[in-house]
This record gives structure tokens, C-alpha cells and sequence, in this order.
């Protein structure tokens, strides 16, 4: 990978990361655009450990909802584990909703089937008009959240599960947890909110996955040229998150997904007719 390929990508990751059109799958895209090699170990880690560089930017925006405890009286005879419970709730819920994905996660990872689909195009493209069908009418079907329905601990587990359809490129994780947030009675905005907290630990996992087995393997991938495009790529998917967040926020609560839904479905499209045609995807040699 080259410095310009990184920046294009980490831009994309930024800009998608918290829309419901698949960060992953956008940069599966770019990267066949601008001729980066699939493939290849350290791409593969790029994609997840720049993520994390974009999810980090939630706990900067929302950084007094993120670092908080509970300090209200709990009833007196509550338990010292219902009282430890009590006090760090938001993250207790934060470990209920990520249990599934690291399941799931890990077992997609050392099946191989992670490394297989993020070298497949097509997989992407054909999500993404799957999930843009979908998302015409999610809606109407999940269009029963109240304000008085707040994120328990049955709730951040079902989320979760619906979080792990996003091992497929081209789901998009916020468009399953946001949806999985829907099904489970919140509001659009609460639904949102959370799927933004729950993809710290999340993505913040699977870095270190990264990192530990890139490690592993030996020190080769670590020359100065690729720890300067993880960088370079971190910071840049940074500060282009941090400026699409509050935007979509307020766009989803507004409008649904319905915009979301037939982007997704001319990308994908596009893309699948394209590549039936015999071209290539590949524009950048």
C-alpha cells in the first residue's frame, strides 16, 4: 500500500463507519479501485485496525456518557455483586453486547471464512443490495420505539447477536445493531447512540486480534512503512468520523433508513452488473 491509497481509504472508512452502508465493504471497494492487493495479511489488518482509529472518535463526541458510573442509592441488603453491577452498568451492558461478536468472530477467524470474504467483491456487492432491500422497508417494520424503552441487559444481548451479521462485508455492523436496537423497541436516536458505544470494545477486540496474530507471525510486517500507514490511516479515519457522526445522527432520527436503502442498492447493483460485463474492478494499476 501506498501513502495516497491509505489516506482515499481511511477517508472512506470515516465517512461510512457509522452509516448503515458497511465501512468494511466500501473499503473492500476502494481498495479493488485503486489496485491494493487482496489478499495480503497486513491489508487484512489494516481494514479492522483503521476501524478502530474511526470508532475512537466515539468516545471522544460522547466522552461524559462514556466514561460514567452510577452513583444512585441502591436499596439497602443489595448484594456487593448487585451493587458493583449497579455502578458500572453502561459497561456491564457494553461486555453483555459484545459477548456474541467475539464468539462469532472468533470462529470466523480461525475457520478462515473472515479472510475469504473480505477478498470477495462480490460478497459485498450482493449485500449490500440484500441489506438495501431491507432497509426500504425496516421502517415501517421496526418503527415502534418509545423513549420510555432503555437498553437493558436482555436488550444489549440481542443487539449483539444481530451485530454478528456484520462478520459478512457488506451488512454493515451499524445498520445490524442499529436495526437489532429497533427490533428490540428503542427509538432510531437511542438505537444509534448505543451501536456507537457498543462498537468501542467491538472493533478495540478485534485490533488486538489483529495486532496479537500479525505479531505472532513474525516482525516482517512491521517496517517503518506499514506502522506509518496504520498510523497515518488511524488518524485520518479519526478526525472524518468524528465530522460524519453528529450528522448521521441527526439524519437517521429525521429521515430513517430509506436513503441508505437505495444507495446501497445502486452500489451494489452496480457493482454486480459491472463485474458480470467481464471488467474488472480493478481502475488503479
Amino acid at each position: 500500500m501506498e501513502l495516497l491509497q491509505t489516506i482515499i481509504i481511511a477517508i472512506v472508512e470515516g465517512l461510512t463507519e457509522f452509516l448503515p452502508v458497511s465501512s468494511t465493504g466500501h473499503m473492500i471497494i476502494t481498495q479493488n479501485l485503486l489496485g491494493v492487493p487482496q489478499g495480503d495479511p497486513f491489508v487484512h489488518a489494516f481494514t479492522f485496525i483503521i476501524q478502530f482509529g474511526a470508532i475512537l472518535s466515539v468516545v471522544c463526541l460522547y466522552w461524559k456518557r462514556f466514561f460514567r458510573l452510577d452513583h444512585t442509592p441502591l436499596p439497602d441488603g443489595s448484594t456487593p455483586w448487585a451493587r458493583l453491577k449497579h455502578r458500572y452498568h453502561f459497561y456491564w451492558l457494553l461486555l453483555v453486547g459484545v459477548i456474541p461478536a467475539v464468539v462469532i468472530g472468533l470462529i470466523a477467524k480461525k475457520s478462515g471464512l473472515l479472510d475469504w470474504l473480505l477478498d470477495s467483491v462480490v460478497v459485498v456487492a450482493v449485500m449490500l443490495v440484500v441489506g438495501g432491500v431491507f432497509m426500504l422497508f425496516c421502517d415501517k417494520i421496526f418503527n415502534r420505539g418509545t423513549d420510555e424503552n432503555a437498553v437493558n441487559e436482555e436488550r444489549a444481548f440481542k443487539i449483539g447477536l444481530f451485530q454478528c451479521l456484520s462478520v459478512i462485508p457488506g451488512v454493515s455492523r451499524s445498520m445490524a445493531t442499529i436495526v437489532g436496537g429497533m427490533q428490540q423497541g428503542l427509538t432510531r436516536k437511542r438505537a444509534a447512540e448505543f451501536s456507537f458505544f457498543l462498537a468501542v470494545p467491538t472493533m478495540a477486540g478485534a485490533t488486538v486480534l489483529d495486532l496479537y496474530e500479525m505479531m505472532g507471525e513474525g516482525a516482517a510486517w512491521a517496517t517503518s512503512q506499514n506502522i506509518m500507514l496504520l498510523i497515518v490511516g488511524c488518524v485520518v479515519a479519526f478526525v472524518v468520523a468524528m465530522l460524519a457522526m453528529k450528522w448521521f445522527v441527526g439524519f437517521l432520527t429525521k429521515y430513517g433508513f430509506r436513503a441508505f436503502g437505495w444507495y446501497r442498492i445502486l452500489v451494489g447493483g452496480f457493482i454486480l452488473v459491472w463485474l458480470a460485463l467481464g471488467h474488472s474492478l480493478v481502475m488503479v494499476d
